[in-house]
């Protein structure tokens, strides 16, 4: 890698992170990828197997052996000892990852207050706690907060309302939060992602015919033609979490080939 001033992402080397939703999709790809940077990582995510995998992933780069703090993050006493485990190994913290989440499918006459819940549990509440707990030692370390948001926040869908109101919830909370710690110099973002192929649609519901489809409606739903991959929403998050990104915070980033700025005509 060239130098520093060159490629201010490399200033993640040797810095804390602490990544939720690591054992898969967009968590396990900015692990992967904060590992090849040198970063240190606390990988927290609820399928211990595949947390394993991905940690093996890490290390198979040559990276140090990451700390897993598996577990669900609905559970307080869990999110405190997620946020105690990494800073008694590592002795500090300098960037958060929330990228845990779950899509569910459901519109106002569908969705009973039970999925309501359980999707603004997951996706606002654990993130709340998680930041909030995790807020002292970002303030010590001057560290950065990106949080995994949707252009689904962004816009509105039928037929996923929870879903879109969660991510409509982490948009308005990066760009406060964002505020409240600017005086802090602890910068708060949000990356936006369109269609990223994972595994996260299939969980919703949606069996192989119906992911596939959804895939090829994709070339339609966002102008460059195609949907994205894991490895562009995690080179976003980097950049946002790194140097490079030193005078950006309050921002959720579209990453989505273009699909905030489109109208149907």
């Amino acid at each position: 890698m060239a130098s520093d001033d060159a490629f201010k992402v490399s200033s993640l080397k040797g810095k804390v992170a602490l990544i939720t939703g690591a054992s898969s999709g967009i968590g396990a790809g900015t692990s992967v990828l904060f590992a090849k940077l040198g970063a240190l990582l606390a990988l927290n995510g609820r399928d211990v197997d595949n947390l394993k995998q991905v940690a093996k992933r890490c290390t198979d780069g040559g990276a140090a052996e990451p700390l897993l703090v598996p577990g669900d993050l609905t559970d307080e006493d869990t999110v405190r000892k997620t946020v105690e485990q990494t800073v008694a190994h590592f002795g500090r913290l300098d960037v958060l990852i929330n990228s845990a989440g779950i899509l569910a499918m459901g519109s106002i006459e569908t969705t009973d207050l039970a999925q309501y819940d359980r999707i603004m549990n997951i996706n606002v509440r654990t993130v709340y706690h998680l930041t909030q707990l995790c807020v002292p030692h970002l303030i010590k370390t001057k560290g950065s907060i990106v949080n995994v948001s949707s252009v689904n926040g962004q816009r509105a869908f039928p037929g996923v309302l929870a879903y879109c109101m969660s991510k409509s919830a982490i948009d308005q909370f990066t760009r406060c939060t964002a505020l409240e710690l600017a005086p802090k110099q602890v910068r708060v973002n949000s990356v936006c992602p369109g269609v990223i192929v994972t595994e996260v649609h299939k969980r919703a519901g949606l069996d192989e015919a119906q992911y596939a489809q959804f895939l090829a409606k994709s070339k339609q739903t966002h102008a460059l033609g195609r949907p994205g991959e894991v490895d562009e929403v995690a080179q976003s998050i980097a950049f946002l979490a790194s140097d490079a990104a030193s005078f950006i915070t309050g921002v959720n980033l579209p990453i989505d080939g273009g699909r905030h700025a489109m109208c149907p005509r």
